[in-house]
């Protein structure tokens, strides 16, 4: 880890709070460097025109009882790093070989979006409970690296 690591890290935090999930821990912010600089951003939220949960007064996976890391699909968010890579293509923006930043660990959808878009390197704050995407992410053969704000102090 380095200062670069810990200043994307530190904006990854910033984005996370512009999130619309309802549940204050699952707000997720992502960014998408190459050379270091910033390419593309990306927060979990509502796709454009749909209602986001913040504005439904409720979370959906919580009202079905539905356990993080399980049943992606039922939610009304797209996540961080898939609006990243969206992003990306709508500005024709390569971030083939950049390294993602994301405030958390990519779940399995996430990993297979991040591996096929040619991203070599994630950097992530908090774990998920998803393992499938860490044996994806490993036989990709993509670096992961869970972010340690006292190693990257001293890099």
């Amino acid at each position: 880890m380095n200062k670069w690591d810990s200043r994307f890290m530190d904006l990854a935090q910033v984005i996370s709070s512009w999130a619309s999930c309802y549940k204050q821990n699952r707000k997720i912010g992502c960014v998408i460097v190459k050379n270091k600089r910033i390419m593309t951003t990306g927060y979990n939220g509502a796709p454009a025109g749909v209602r986001t949960c913040v504005e439904r007064g409720e979370c959906l996976r919580e009202k079905l009882g539905i356990p993080s890391g399980t049943k992606h699909e039922i939610c009304y968010a797209t996540h961080a790093e898939q609006n990243a890579i969206i992003q990306a293509a709508k500005l024709g923006v390569s971030i083939d070989g950049a390294t993602l930043y994301c405030t958390h660990q990519p779940c399995v959808i996430c990993a297979k979006m991040i591996v096929n878009a040619g991203i070599k390197r994630i950097v992530y704050r908090e774990g998920y409970p998803d393992e499938f995407s860490m044996r994806i992410i490993h036989e990709s053969g993509i670096e992961i690296e869970k972010y340690e704000p006292d190693a990257a102090a001293n890099g």
